[in-house]
Formats: structure tokens, sequence, C-alpha cells
């Protein structure tokens, strides 16, 4: 692993996100300045950068964090201050108090951090009044209140398109894999083909955790949005979409590996598996399908999909022969599930 990899991303934040941080901590600079005018607005500034989040939310609880740990931390400062003056031991044995007090309470990181932080800087600034600690913390809260005012007011963020790439990428994926099933079944394929297929169906587990994370970052960041009610159809929509994949992931990685380990060349002679192909075929035109359907026309979810599913009747099955019985039996109960999400879902 890459040291640059614990301090880089491979995406970039918004760049609205961007402004709005900076926008938030100018404003709480100056606002304080004309409040407070004694000190400079260095833990206003600091709310404000902390406050801005990817959503309304995360940003409300980053203000009451920021906020509780600093009033916890200067009010610490404040007594120990008063009682032992500032030296450097004092310093110290603030920190490491601070330290305790947000692992007995069982703080969140943010608060635990902060109280130490707090403390350390009104000790070392070394201005011990009950004055100067109200003047603080009134500075914290105008500034972590100024962060949740920008992010409200400037393009509020929903999550959704990450969201719903994610899932309508799932849903190629889920469909390319079927139709590589279905290649196998009608047409002999070599072992180095079946493993290649069973790697690449494996893979549809940890995109479909990538998915689910998606939507559900999309989903908190309609807490406490004002556009909420424009957003949620689409992001129940995109979950809706996702628990009918969460299915259809599951059985095609079974039915790929029941594949993988019972295959045999003579498999493709027999005639309910070039049945069980064709199925697996007009399924992922299905699941297609229900991507286009969660895809919004005109800002609006749910439009109807522009053809009509292939997956229409179940598969009429003759008596397989005595050796591929078990992988038949197996792959018609899957392809059962499968057709009964499908067909769920596009209603």
């Amino acid at each position: 692993m890459r040291i640059t990899t614990t301090v880089r991303t491979t995406t970039r934040i918004p760049f609205v996100q961007v402004v709005k941080t900076s926008v938030a901590a100018v404003i709480a600079w100056f606002a304080c300045i004309a409040l407070l005018p004694a000190q400079l607005p260095i833990f206003a500034t600091i709310a404000a950068l902390l406050v801005v989040q990817p959503s309304i939310n995360q940003t409300f609880g980053k203000a009451v964090e920021r906020s509780l740990g600093v009033i916890t931390g200067v009010v610490l400062a404040l007594v120990l201050g008063l009682a032992f003056g500032t030296s450097s031991g004092v310093v110290l044995a603030a920190v490491v108090v601070a330290v305790l007090v947000g692992w007995v309470f069982r703080l969140t990181p943010g608060s635990s951090t902060q109280i130490p932080i707090s403390a350390m800087l009104v000790l070392a600034i070394g201005q011990l009044s009950p004055v100067y600690a109200v003047d603080r913390i009134v500075e914290t809260i105008l500034g972590a209140a100024i962060g949740v005012v920008v992010n409200l007011a400037i393009a509020p963020p929903v999550l959704h398109e990450a969201s719903r790439r994610a899932v309508v990428s799932l849903a190629g994926d889920c469909a390319a894999a079927l139709d590589r099933l279905a290649g196998a079944l009608a047409e002999p394929v070599d072992r180095e083909e079946l493993h290649r297929m069973l790697v690449v169906a494996r893979e549809l587990r940890p995109r479909h955790t990538q998915a689910v994370a998606e939507v559900d970052r999309g989903l908190e960041s309609l807490t406490l949005n004002p556009l909420r009610r424009r957003h949620r159809t689409l992001l129940e929509a995109d979950r809706e979409l996702l628990a009918t994949l969460t299915v259809l992931v599951n059985r095609i990685v079974g039915m790929t590996r029941a594949v993988h380990d019972r295959y045999d060349p003579s498999l493709a002679e027999e005639p309910v598996v070039r049945g069980i192909a064709t199925e697996l075929t007009r399924a992922a035109h299905d699941v297609r399908l229900l991507a286009e359907h969660a895809i919004p026309v005109d800002g609006e979810a749910g439009a109807p999909p522009h053809e009509e599913p292939a997956l229409t009747a179940p598969l009429v099955v003759m008596q397989p022969s005595e050796e591929h019985w078990i992988l038949i039996g197996s792959l018609l109960e899957d392809i059962r599930r499968i057709r009964s999400e499908i067909i769920g879902g596009a209603e």
C-alpha cells in the first residue's frame, strides 16, 4: 500500500462543498470580529470549517459535537487554570484529564478530540476569566451555527446521483453475469472460461456492498434536508431496485458456482438446459429493463419501461438425464426465484 492512499481519496469532494466551507469560514470570521472584537475568532472559524459536511444531518451532528467539545474543554481549562495556574505541567494535566473525560462519558471521537484541544488553547493563551470563557463558547456556537445555515442555504446536498449510479451499474453487472451464464449453458466452454465466470460473479458481492452504502448515504442525506420531498421518491426507487438486486446477486453467484463445479460439455445437449439458457438471456433483458425503469425521466422515477418483460411464462421442464439432474434442478429453482423477483420488481 502506498503512503499516499492514507491521505488521498480516489475522488474529490464536490466543488460546491469547497465553496460552502470557504464562505462559512469567512462569514464566521467577520461576524465574530463584529460581535466579539477583543480576540481573533479562531474558535468560530475552526467550527465553521468543521461543521460543513456532505449532508445536512452530518452538519447538525458536527455542530453539536464541536460545541459540546469546546464548552467542556473551556470549562475544564478555566477550572484547572484558576486552581493551579497555566504552567506547562497544568496544560499537560488538562490534556490528560480531557481525554479521560471523553472516555468516561463515551463521547464521539470528534467531541473527545475537541475537549483537550480547546482546553490546551485556553490555557496556552493564558486569559483565565469567566468572561473570556463565555466569549469562546459563544464564538464557537456562532461559528457552528453559521456553518449549518450556509450548508442549508447554498445547494443543500442530496446524494442521489451516486446512489442511482451505483444501483444501475450493479443491475448492468447482474445482467452481464446472466448473459455469460446463458452462454456457458448454450455452448460448451473450457475450464478457464468457467473459472473466469466464477471470479466475475463473485465480484458482484463487493459491488453490491458498495451500492448498499451509496443508497444508505443518499437516504441519510435526506434527513433534515429542505429538499427531501423532491428527492425521496428517487431514492426510494433506488432502494426498491437494490432489494431486487440483492436476491439476484445471491442467486447469480450460486448458479455460477454450481455450473463451475458440476459442468460437463454434454450439458449443452440437454433440451431443458437450452431452455434454461434462453430464460437466463430473458432474465438479463428484464434486469436491464428494471434498471432503465429506475432511471429518472424529467426528474421523476417510476416511468414505465419501453419494452415488456421477457419472462412472461414459467419454463416447461422435461425429465433430465441422470448425471445432470442435480445441477438442472438447482438451476430451475434459481430461475424460479429470479423470475419471481424480476416480475415482482416490474410490477
